[in-house]
């Protein structure tokens, strides 16, 4: 778990070293921009100066002064428009990934001490000791004469069966940890993507700006950008809380085996429980980045998530009900 989540790390660094090298994109947009918003200033400029004259009333400069400022954001878009957002969202997202990189830690900690708690539970206890330790069931088996075939045979059959059960357990805990990693790293190669188009893009809603009738798409501009850039650091508090329920949860497992005479479950049905909700939960993420910052042009694909989630929430159920029952002996 540990080398699969500094993998999918270094696939995180690759979406970001991505960002920053289609950049200077930015650059040959910028090149249109800047024709498309000429175009609009001279309209612009044009028309107010006319419409002012033709009233005698003198000229208010301030109000044109707007196709100068979005002229030079055009020119310098990387630098002031990418520079400022980008400089100021990056803490919230260093902040959470550290806390959720505090919580991970944490968790491993407490599910190796967990195992082993388990282990030395189960050697306690002389009707299982033989089913993790390999000694104790030598021991066992010599234990048994000549004349006890049957129940040798008995004995390699339960520990066979309790080996494939616990083989299966690991199997389809780590498929469902697979999937919850992999869907934090959709939620980010997604994001990485809306945030590339946006960025390359962005001079030219700038320049639509100017004109007259579109003044509303600098600002539709910012707050979707600023919307998308915000998932990350909602997906990164999402596994955060995560995180914490299971190291509660490991924390009570653990108080519960130091206690003498007590019996291991380990069976992992809350813990894989929490890992389906996890996968589930990772749809959320838009929505709620949403409530942060209200943006408009991405309802579509906010509602289709929902819609998976509603398909994925009737699926966990029978996931749960069904296999994990059969798998873990429930």
């Amino acid at each position: 778990m540990i080398s699969l989540a500094v993998n999918v790390e270094g696939l995180h660094q690759i979406l970001r070293n991505l960002y920053t090298e289609m950049m200077p994109l930015c650059g040959t947009m910028a090149g249109v921009a800047k024709g498309i918003a000429g175009l609009g200033a001279l309209f612009y400029v044009a028309y107010r100066v006319w419409q002012q004259l033709s009233r005698a009333e003198p000229l208010d400069v301030f109000p044109l002064l707007r196709p100068i400022a979005i002229g030079i954001c055009i020119m310098l878009f990387p630098t002031i428009v990418l520079g400022t957002i980008n400089g100021v969202m990056s803490p919230v997202v260093r902040g959470t990934n550290q806390m959720l990189q505090t919580q991970t830690f944490d968790m491993e900690q407490y599910r190796t001490q967990k195992d082993r708690l388990e282990r030395e539970a189960m050697l306690r206890n002389p009707e299982t000791a033989y089913l993790v330790d390999k000694e104790v069931f030598d021991q066992k088996l010599a234990e048994l004469g000549a004349f006890d075939a049957i129940d040798k045979l008995g004995l390699h059959v339960e520990r066979a069966a309790y080996n494939m059960k616990k083989m299966v357990r690991e199997w389809f805990r780590e498929l469902l940890e697979l999937l919850f990693i992999a869907a934090g790293l959709v939620i980010d190669t997604i994001r990485t993507f809306f945030l590339i188009v946006l960025a390359i893009l962005g001079p030219i809603s700038f320049a639509i700006s100017v004109w007259d009738g579109f003044q509303a798409s600098m600002t539709q501009w910012i707050s979707r950008y600023l919307y998308v850039y915000l998932w990350l650091p909602v997906s990164d508090i999402f596994s955060s809380i995560l995180a914490r329920i299971q190291v509660l949860m490991l924390q009570s497992d653990i108080s519960e085996l130091s206690t003498p005479g007590s019996v291991p479950d380990g069976t992992d049905t809350v813990y894989i429980i929490f890992m389906i909700i996890g996968i589930i939960g990772y749809f959320c993420v838009p929505t709620v980045a949403g409530w942060i910052v209200q943006a408009g042009g991405l309802g579509q694909y906010v509602r289709n998530v929902g819609q998976a989630a509603a398909k994925a929430t009737g699926t966990a159920g029978a996931v749960v009900g069904n296999i994990t029952g059969r798998l873990l002996g429930r």
